[in-house]
């Protein structure tokens, strides 16, 4: 196991799929903008965990549970995403 886990996110808007691979620290970088910039609720992201933070079933039950924030910012967001949810889900190189 490496000293960090990657996960990598399945990203679905309209007709485009593509995935985006991110470490949890990166989540958390991007929830803090959103909480300060755009008043997200502070408690949308999944804790971070220090306990067994590598075992297999943590870090799957931790991938789910990141689709479901992301999934739950893009219902926030419907018409346009903010600039750093965009950057972060790659929106510049699928959506035209």
């Amino acid at each position: 196991l490496s000293p960090f886990q990657v996960y990598i996110i399945q990203v679905s808007v309209g007709n485009h799929q593509w995935t985006v691979k991110h470490r949890y620290s990166d989540f958390h970088d991007l929830h803090e903008k959103l909480v300060s910039e755009k008043k997200i609720d502070k408690n949308l992201l999944p804790p971070k965990k220090i306990i067994g933070k590598n075992s297999k079933s943590l870090v799957e039950k931790r991938q789910k549970e990141l689709e479901v924030y992301l999934q739950t910012l893009l219902l926030k967001f419907p018409v346009t995403a903010p600039k750093v949810l965009s950057h972060f889900l790659h929106f510049h190189l699928y959506v035209s």
